[in-house]
């Protein structure tokens, strides 16, 4: 009589394996992001164009106006601050820091076609909008179309 034997995946220990790892490096990740309080941070930023003006709107919650920087220099519009942590709060009393704090630089170029001597920037609840009119020669002109009679049949009429 044979004796039957019971049959084992052959990849069944790496998929443990794997698991392992995966579990490894995910509280490797995990615990980096919790412990690094001062992590860098680039705030997102929304950029959009009307028939006048390029707009940008940047998320920038607990940011002073008056640690902002935003300048232009050949064509590129640079956006700097920073983010500075809580002092009020005892550093042993923080259950969990998700949030990036310090310093922070958003570059982004703009075409010929802007004004950039004429930037506006307003700061409200935490979002930091910057208006930036286009040149005249850049904005959308309408022509007029006769119709009925060409062009130039009325200018050769008009003599």
């Amino acid at each position: 009589m044979r004796t039957m034997n019971r049959w084992e995946q052959p990849f069944r220990g790496a998929t443990t394996l794997q698991e392992q790892i995966n579990r490894v490096f995910g509280d490797m990740v995990g615990r980096t992001a919790e412990e690094s309080n001062l992590t860098p941070w680039a705030p997102a930023v929304d950029i959009y164009e009307t028939e006048h003006e390029l707009v940008v709107k940047a998320d920038l919650p607990d940011v002073n106006p008056q640690d902002l920087d935003i300048h232009v220099e050949n064509n590129i519009l640079t956006i700097r601050g920073e983010r500075k942590f809580e002092n009020e709060v005892k550093e042993e009393n923080y259950l969990r820091v998700e949030r990036a704090y310090g310093s922070f630089s958003r570059s982004f170029s703009l075409a010929n076609s802007v004004n950039s001597e004429a930037i506006k920037a307003d700061y409200q609840n935490g979002v930091l909008t910057l208006s930036i009119p286009k040149r005249e020669e850049a904005k959308p002109k309408q022509i007029k179309v006769n119709v009925g009679k060409p062009a130039l049949a009325v200018a050769a009429g008009s003599r």
